[in-house]
């Protein structure tokens, strides 16, 4: 990464322009609401939908399955393109449930920033924990958006201070709340020296800005009562003695987050936050790759396949392949390079997820993200470029925490159920092992919530039931060394070898001891708990 300015190369205006960022949250923090007004701001949708018991509330409980069934909501929200003011964002969302952590961990490989969404009320949870996790390990910058102002919520201070702890990050403050719950009245725009009031009326409303010269112009007795407002002069002194000032290179390097304070169902917030995505957050990143990184500004297209939905429509059996761009502008109809194929693909119908809707791309540039509908060619992990031979790397897959046997309900169809495992595989939803010894398959998952999304698939997607049960295995490795010693181990552990749909050897374990054994036994071998997608 080239971190100081003038490091960095000067890129296209349309390049510079662009914003890619992801989502992040705990279930139930207001994301899908945010993404909503995002949209609303940015002349996407004219009305934004209220989101209550539909979407992420749902999504937490157990009508998320149907939902992934239906793949409607989680696909429309995959990855989402619009206008604000003079740029131009894409929007990756992310399940906000622990068990579809890799999803999530793969869409983070794709963007070159994070919003952090968390609720007033309950602070920093669980799930908001492990994928800052994944954003720290990739140096992501974060923006933090506290919603849920209007309800009642926490002390700032106690929420600013919470994030400080359990994350290990600085936080300097973009807004400051006034008032909370049913007293909130709006922000202080702390960089900008602007009061921001909300309108409580209509919900589609944007904000009010008054622009005001420090928090000692006579101007704000007008807008803030006068307990409210000796309350907010304190705070602010505290906040400015207390806490670091923004400073754009920590934020860049992803050890310094901005944080504004709002509420996204009532549109408060969202467009200073949107401002400061537009403001401070990064333009397309140079990205790793084999046998060179590549810059943004190169003018040959590249980009890599993070993502692959199935069966987006049933009746045509088609995949969308979610693709980051890297470099270059892309041009409807060009031929690329399928790099793990070799073989050149017109693509013709690259399609962008503009709010709801699905546009033909014309064209498109690095930054962006676009689906291309395929018939199974293109799996994650897959590079596309105008005829080098490259490979971006950081793309994991993770060894399954949990396995189970899978068998055809109808022993006749167990060909269907090869088709419909292997799709899935490449979908990058499950792993699919093969054991050497014995029929039927091992599905391998990181939660369990999974095996029920996958076999209500089956049998929605291919009219197959199917009978999962528990296996004596608990956990699977990779298996890596020198040729000859990989085939001797397989050749002397039949009964704990498989494969996965890429055929690499996976040494399957029943207790701790199994790997230890390994380890003891195998000098030459070495077992893996993550791999890189196609190698």
């Amino acid at each position: 990464m080239l971190d100081n300015a003038k490091n960095t190369p000067e890129l296209p205006p349309e390049i510079a322009r662009r914003r890619t960022f992801a989502i992040i949250s705990h279930p139930d923090a207001g994301k899908t609401t945010l993404t909503e007004k995002f949209l609303l701001y940015g002349g996407a949708i004219q009305m934004a939908g209220q989101v209550r018991a539909k979407g992420e509330a749902r999504r937490s409980r157990s009508d998320f399955i149907k939902m992934e069934q239906e793949r409607g909501i989680s696909v429309s929200a995959s990855a989402m393109s619009f206008e604000f003011s003079d740029f131009w964002f894409n929007l990756v969302d992310t399940p906000g449930h622990s068990d579809f952590s890799e999803d999530t961990y793969r869409t983070l490989t794709a963007v070159d920033a994070a919003v952090m969404v968390i609720d007033g009320a309950k602070g920093v949870e669980s799930q908001t924990q492990k994928l800052f996790e994944v954003c720290r390990l990739r140096d992501l910058p974060i923006l933090t958006f506290c919603n849920k102002m209007d309800r009642e919520s926490r002390d700032t201070f106690d929420i600013i201070d919470e994030i400080q702890q359990n994350l290990a990050i600085d936080v300097a403050p973009a807004s400051w709340p006034i008032g909370m719950g049913r007293e909130f009245l709006g922000c202080y725009d702390m960089l900008h020296d602007r009061l921001e009031l909300m309108s409580r009326g209509d919900r589609n409303i944007r904000a009010q800005s008054v622009k005001i010269s420090g928090l000692d112009d006579p101007k704000i007795a007008e807008h803030v009562p006068p307990h409210l407002l000796s309350k907010l002069r304190e705070e602010i002194e505290m906040a400015r003695e207390l806490l670091p000032a923004f400073e754009r290179k920590a934020f860049a390097e992803g050890t310094m987050t901005p944080i504004w304070f709002g509420s996204a169902i009532n549109s408060f917030g969202v467009q200073e936050l949107m401002t400061g995505i537009a403001e401070f957050g990064p333009e397309p990143q140079v990205r790793p790759a084999e046998p060179r990184q590549i810059s943004p500004d190169e003018t040959k297209v590249s980009g890599f396949v993070f993502k692959v939905q199935a069966n987006m429509d049933p009746k045509h059996r088609d995949r969308v392949a979610f693709v980051r761009l890297c470099s270059g502008h892309f041009m409807r109809g060009m031929k690329l390079k399928h790099v793990r194929s070799g073989k050149p693909m017109a693509i013709s119908n690259p399609v962008m997820f503009l709010a709801n809707d699905r546009e033909l791309a014309e064209d498109a540039w690095a930054g962006d993200i676009i689906g291309i509908p395929n018939h199974g060619q293109l799996r994650i992990g897959d590079s596309l470029t105008e005829g080098e031979d490259l490979k971006f790397t950081g793309l994991p897959s993770f060894a399954p925490e949990l396995l189970q046997s899978v068998r055809a309900g109808d022993p006749m169809k167990a060909k269907h159920l090869e088709k419909a495992l292997t799709q899935f595989a490449e979908e990058g939803a499950a792993k699919v092992l093969k054991p050497l010894i014995g029929s039927g398959w091992i599905v391998g998952v990181v939660g369990q919530l999974q095996f029920e999304v996958l076999a209500s698939r089956i049998e929605t997607e291919y009219g197959l039931p199917v009978r999962m049960e528990p296996t004596q295995f608990t956990s699977a490795r990779w298996v890596q060394g020198a040729r000859d010693k990989v085939d001797a181990f397989i050749a002397a552990n039949k009964g704990h070898m498989a494969a996965d749909h890429d055929g690499d050897p996976v040494f399957l374990t029943r207790l701790q001891w199994d790997i230890d054994r390994v380890v003891r036994d195998y000098p030459d071998i070495t077992l893996r708990a993550t791999k890189e997608m196609q190698v």
